[in-house]
């Protein structure tokens, strides 16, 4: 078993750029995107800044070759598997992924798509698409529904507050009633009933969306 210091780095595995790219998740893991930096990467893995260059180009290259980091992570669609249910299992892995590293929607897709993990997974989506007999018109609208869907509630999720908020009464307390009689209730009959948890939605809805790019394919 490979053991890992409190930075998520490998100290005793040679520098290489994937230890610098790693580092660089690792980073803005704990302390956000922001903090990514070529001296502060340098810190992180007690080198001088001028060695990283031997590695990484400079901040922009670091970027695109976080993005590929986090592609490299989630699970790639069963090329055997229906398109629906191959969609279905990226979609929750990919969701799983992204809320491990919630910075990485700042940048995923904004950067050109030129890693090779990158690459690999926009072509394996791409190929469910097509082998299921989808357009390419229409493959393109699908993709985008799907990753809007995961994306946004990936960014709802790691806005909202936690699940462990107050109960019932408790929580309509906190809002104007008269004003905001709508909000009141949602909150008192469903965001703050004991075991409400607004991630147990992501898959009921996903199972919906599925219906909605199944809905394209016939309309396209």
């Amino acid at each position: 078993m490979t053991h890992h210091d409190s930075a998520g780095v490998e100290p005793k595995l040679p520098l290489s750029r994937e230890r610098v790219l790693r580092a660089a998740v690792a980073l803005a893991d704990a302390r956000g995107l922001a903090a990514v930096t070529i001296r502060s990467l340098a810190d992180s893995l007690g080198l001088k800044p001028m060695s990283l260059y031997h590695y990484v180009r400079g901040k922009d290259d670091v970027l695109h070759g976080m993005t590929d980091q986090v592609f490299a992570e989630i699970d790639l669609p069963d090329p055997s598997a229906p398109w629906r249910d191959a969609l279905r299992a990226r979609a929750v892995s990919a969701r799983t992924v992204l809320s491990r590293h919630p910075w990485a929607l700042t940048i995923l897709d904004l950067q050109p798509a030129t890693g090779a993990a990158t690459l690999r997974h926009h072509d394996a989506v791409l190929g469910v698409l097509l082998r299921a007999g989808f357009s390419l018109r229409v493959t393109a609208r699908a993709y985008t529904l799907l990753d809007a869907y995961v994306y946004g509630f990936v960014l709802q999720e790691a806005v909202l507050p936690t699940d462990a908020g107050p109960p019932g009464d408790a929580a309509a307390a906190t809002l104007d009633a008269d004003r905001y009689p709508h909000l009141a209730a949602f909150a008192a009959g469903l965001v703050g009933q004991p075991g409400y948890s607004f991630g147990d939605e992501f898959e009921p809805v996903l199972d919906r969306v599925l219906d909605a790019i199944g809905a394209l394919r016939e309309d396209g």
